[in-house]
């Protein structure tokens, strides 16, 4: 039987690819739900040429537009997130993407965690937010977590027949993003432009700032911890210039097993809607010929210091990762918006972490709470 989708966040670039990952299967999946925040065109787009059972937009001033403009289709449309969270809850869907932006995929992906869905998890601040949560949820209602970050799927393969192998560590890889050649005197002058420039990857403009300022690998530090079960200790980060090895697992024995694969999202995607089994597919392969140097360098935590406050926080614990990922929020939302500088970015994360009020065992409720205040005092700090 097909497998019914539903995809939070149809609209952005996980979204997007996880469409054309389901067209090209049509055999194999169907396009029961999409939803997004505010792209009313690309989601209205989307919603005639694939027709999904559900549509939902979350901002309530898009409803009109998106609802008016699917009158005439057999398609249910609804807005706010509580329908998102209704329709990841409903029985006849079977896995549930989240490729939702940000904090804003917490409450949904909850919902299909406690409604036992297959998570297809691409929203990683789900799990830097309120993991230790999302992971006692997903084993109490037995749902399914499978990673679609392409360093998370890297070492979920590397892991498949393993199970009785301990892992004594995992080494994540990082593009080092645009910056990576540059040093601090000159990333004082960066602007968005440069930054938007990723050297191997085409994502979002928010993942993009991430990657420049390497907080997205911060982020991919504390998701592999709860995904894997592993101790701050068990995690290295190393910049791979190539984006080829997408990550690699140390065993007790000293054996190391890597993933590679040609730069593509679809790739991750298709083998967490597939799995266990894998997609024929036409994409690029890999030619060892075109890439037959591979190089590999320690990450420079005093040029990037975000990676460093994801160690920290990660070490921390509590709430502290739920300040970090709001802080850094607001701090890419005013670099874009010309409010604070690349370096400043840093800056405001380490005075929130400073600042905001430390909750050593948060509920969902202190998480909801620490987000708000922290989004409130960073946005009075830089003036939006």
């Amino acid at each position: 039987m097909k497998k019914r989708i539903v995809i939070l966040g149809s609209t952005g670039s996980i979204g997007t690819q996880t469409i054309d990952v389901i067209a090209s299967n049509p055999d194999k999946f169907e396009l029961y739900g999409i939803t997004a925040h505010s792209n009313s065109e690309l989601l209205i787009s989307q919603a005639k040429k694939y027709k999904p059972n559900f549509v939902i937009v979350t901002k309530d001033e898009c409803y009109p537009i998106v609802k008016e403009a699917l009158s005439g289709e057999d398609i249910k449309v609804f807005a706010g997130i509580e329908s998102v969270c209704d329709l990841v809850s409903m029985p006849s869907v079977d896995i549930v993407v989240t490729a939702m932006v940000g904090y804003a995929g917490l409450k949904p992906t909850i919902s299909a965690v406690k409604a036992g869905k297959t998570i297809a998890l691409a929203n990683k601040e789900t799990l830097v937010v309120a993991g230790e949560l999302i992971k006692e949820l997903a084993l109490k209602h037995r749902a399914p977590i499978l990673p679609v970050d392409s360093e998370h799927s890297a070492i979920f393969q590397c892991l498949a027949g393993e199970a009785n192998n301990p892992i004594e560590k995992i080494i994540l890889t990082a593009s080092g993003g645009p910056f990576r050649t540059h040093n601090i005197e000159q990333l004082q002058f960066v602007t968005k432009a440069d930054a938007l420039k990723h050297p191997n990857w085409e994502m979002g403009a928010k993942i993009t700032i991430d990657s420049a300022s390497m907080m997205n690998k911060g982020f991919e530090v504390i998701e592999a911890k709860w995904l894997f079960d592993l101790n701050m200790d068990q995690i290295d980060v190393l910049v791979h210039p190539q984006s080829i090895v997408h990550s690699m697992v140390q065993f007790k024995d000293g054996s190391v097993k890597a993933q590679l694969g040609m730069p593509d999202m679809r790739l991750p995607i298709a083998y967490a809607l597939s799995y266990p089994n894998r997609l024929n597919n036409d994409y690029e392969r890999l030619d060892f010929l075109k890439f037959n140097q591979l190089n590999f360098e320690k990450p420079d935590i005093k040029k990037f210091r975000n990676l460093d406050f994801a160690f920290q926080a990660m070490k921390t614990g509590g709430n502290m990762p739920c300040i970090l990922n709001a802080a850094n929020e607001i701090a890419v939302y005013g670099f874009l918006n010309d409010k604070i500088s690349f370096l400043g970015m840093s800056d405001l994360i380490e005075w929130a972490m400073e600042n905001a009020e430390f909750i050593s065992k948060p509920t969902y409720e202190d998480y909801v709470e620490t987000d708000s205040m922290v989004r409130k005092i960073t946005s009075e700090k830089i003036g939006i």
